[in-house]
């Protein structure tokens, strides 16, 4: 019996089948970025849907508006809403808020997810606004990112919302509108964040944060966009459009 030779094993495969590393996969092409007339038409629908788009979260000054935002965090804004109509009631100000404490703050707060951390932290930065800012929000980017429980994305949600600079915020719905149109791609929400910033046309750069997310949000979708309703969907380059709710 004549024995077959044994191959010798294949460099590439070998570590594969092993269970190694993973199988390498075609790499999906991307979508080049939409040109600037695409972009101004895109803002221009999102404009002509929703020319006053706000945010989602309830507020009554940049105070409590700081407050809403640092509780979102890995929340939803309708339990944060749920949360803080009540404890807005009792403290709509950085005194107030100190003067409850943080184990009431926490009891208000209970409900919303890391609820024990962002108790403290609405605490702490409520005696920080007042004994450095005198008891105000500060219109200063690197003031607010200070702040416990605020980072970059707080911070510019606060700038644009309750200060009217043209910032955008990049959230997870944001980042994939972004990529998935494509607006202004990129690995990072920083970076997506920057591209933005840059290329959104003047007239439009005050809300486009609230008009992507809140596209992201409710139309276009992570799991299945809902592009048979999409305003932009023919100018949109997803390669994976949907076509109905079914």
């Amino acid at each position: 019996m004549t024995r077959r030779k044994q191959a010798a094993p294949d460099k590439i495969t070998a570590p594969v089948k092993a269970g190694l590393v993973k199988p390498m996969t075609a790499r999906a092409v991307t979508p080049e970025p939409v040109d600037a007339a695409t972009l101004a038409e895109i803002f221009a629908r999102l404009s002509a849907a929703n020319p006053e788009p706000r945010s989602d979260l309830e507020y009554l000054n940049p105070y409590t508006l700081l407050v809403a935002v640092v509780l979102s965090a890995q929340a939803t804004d309708k339990s944060v809403n749920l949360a803080t109509a009540p404890l807005f009631a009792r403290a709509d100000n950085p005194a107030a808020m100190l003067a409850l404490g943080e184990e009431t703050v926490r009891h208000h707060i209970r409900t919303i997810g890391l609820f024990n951390t962002k108790a403290k932290n609405v605490i702490a930065l409520s005696r920080i606004l007042i004994e450095e800012h005198g008891g105000a929000v500060p219109r200063e980017r690197a003031h607010l990112e200070v702040l416990p429980g605020v980072g970059k994305k707080t911070a510019s949600v606060v700038l644009n919302v309750a200060f009217g600079e043209p910032t955008i915020a990049v959230d997870t719905h944001i980042f994939r509108v972004s990529n998935r149109v494509p607006l202004a791609p990129g690995s990072t929400t920083d970076k997506v964040q920057a591209g933005l910033e840059a290329i959104v046309p003047e007239p439009y750069r005050l809300n486009a944060h609230h008009w992507l997310i809140l596209h992201g949000r409710y139309v276009c979708k992570a799991r299945k966009p809902e592009c048979w309703r999409c305003p932009i969907a023919d100018l949109c380059r997803y390669p994976d459009k949907t076509v109905g709710p079914g």
